[in-house]
């Protein structure tokens, strides 16, 4: 908004000539970083008072590690403020005539929005059981199914997005000169190696890519801090990843040179990075152990949906399994231990999620989050480590 606003204005008047800065992706990304730290240190006070007294605490399940019992009335739903927080800054300082941009907030706040009624109906019943597991998923799913259809059928979409938005990038695989049995995948000369997929499968499989992060993210929160400093690796990732697909210097595509999707129009996903890692880290500030807040699903299921968002919009869906690696396990340990449970009888882990196994170890909860928080810094620099191996 701001960028359609000041940015006309350079050419106004001399002394006016400094507002040609906005029209620099990185300027227009601190600008929403800083904005977005400082509404949430700002507004965080009044946010936690009112939470207060209106009695909004967190419900501990029984079923849980016991001693997270103390932290039964802790405030939730901290994931409001940071999904405005989030929101604000992205609409101010990002180009409002993207579309890839309107389809991934409208992601965030419809999982917002789902994620606020679970929390809200968990406060109302003084209990931790929300919405039914049927329910949440039903409607994740619908809200999935809506903007992949838009992301793969919609045709008033930026046109670099349309010529890519078929094609599966394949990482860590080298250009087609090592590779000549994949030529026959290239279209327009680009040199990322890639399949050629049905738009059906691919809309299809971008649900997938939605519903499973948005879930995934669910399922880590569950210590404090734990879950909101993957999604800072994650988004800074992300930013760096959306911000080469679109850079261009001295008439050099990065994209083209690094052998990945050449896709000019998500550098405006930038934006929407740097408001998740402000608002993220006003929110850690008080998030971290012992929590002052909780984000509830409010903020997982919406931090997850735009972690699988970004992995879409910038074609690294296959790459994004590395980068939210935490994420995956997380998940991966549920799933593995309700089929173990199911067909064997037996439990593979002392508890799921992941981390509460390493609980129940008797592990420190700091000593968890900081060693999950490692290995996700880890992972995101071997995802990296992709843009100079293909």
């Amino acid at each position: 908004m701001l960028y359609e606003l000041l940015y006309p204005l350079h050419e106004q008047a001399e002394w006016l000539s400094w507002l040609n800065v906005m029209r620099y992706v990185p300027f227009r990304a601190i600008a929403a970083w800083f904005t977005a730290i400082l509404m949430y240190f700002l507004l965080f006070p009044g946010f936690l008072r009112a939470l207060k007294s209106h009695q909004v605490g967190q419900n501990i399940r029984e079923e849980g590690p016991e001693a997270h019992q103390v932290k039964a009335g802790t405030p939730t739903m901290g994931g409001s403020l940071l999904l405005l927080s989030i929101v604000t800054p992205t609409i101010l300082w990002a180009d409002v005539r993207n579309e890839i941009v309107w389809l991934t907030l409208a992601l965030i706040v419809a999982l917002g929005l789902i994620g606020f009624a679970d929390d809200l109906l968990k406060v109302q019943r003084n209990s931790n059981r929300g919405l039914s597991g049927w329910q949440k998923f039903s409607l994740q799913l619908l809200t999935a199914i809506v903007i992949s259809w838009m992301l793969f059928f919609w045709t008033d979409l930026p046109q670099d997005w349309l010529d890519v938005r078929y094609r599966l990038a394949l990482p860590f695989v080298s250009t087609k000169k090592f590779f000549p049995e994949v030529a026959a995948f290239y279209t327009g000369g680009d040199p990322f190696v890639s399949l050629q997929i049905n738009r059906f499968v691919y809309a299809a499989f971008a649900v997938v890519v939605i519903v499973c992060f948005s879930n995934a993210v669910n399922l880590t929160d569950g210590l404090d801090g734990l879950a909101i400093g993957p999604v800072l690796i994650n988004a800074t990732t992300f930013l760096f990843l959306a911000y080469l697909a679109g850079a261009t210097f001295f008439g050099i595509s990065l994209a083209k040179y690094l052998h990945i999707p050449s896709i000019p129009s998500s550098s405006e996903l930038v934006i929407l990075c740097a408001s998740i890692i402000g608002a993220g880290v006003g929110f850690l500030w008080y998030n971290t152990f012992p929590a002052q807040v909780f984000m509830g699903d409010v903020g997982s299921l919406s931090l997850g949906g735009a972690i699988g968002m970004l992995a879409l919009a910038t074609k690294n869906e296959l790459l994004s399994v590395i980068i939210g690696g935490i994420f995956v396990l997380e998940a991966a340990s549920v799933v593995t231990q309700v089929v173990s449970f199911k067909l064997l009888g037996r439990r593979v882990f002392r508890m799921a999620p992941l981390h509460h196994h390493f609980e129940l170890k008797d592990w420190a909860e700091p000593k968890i989050i900081v060693r999950f928080w490692i290995i996700s810094v880890l992972l995101a620099l071997f995802a990296l480590s992709s843009l100079k191996l293909r």
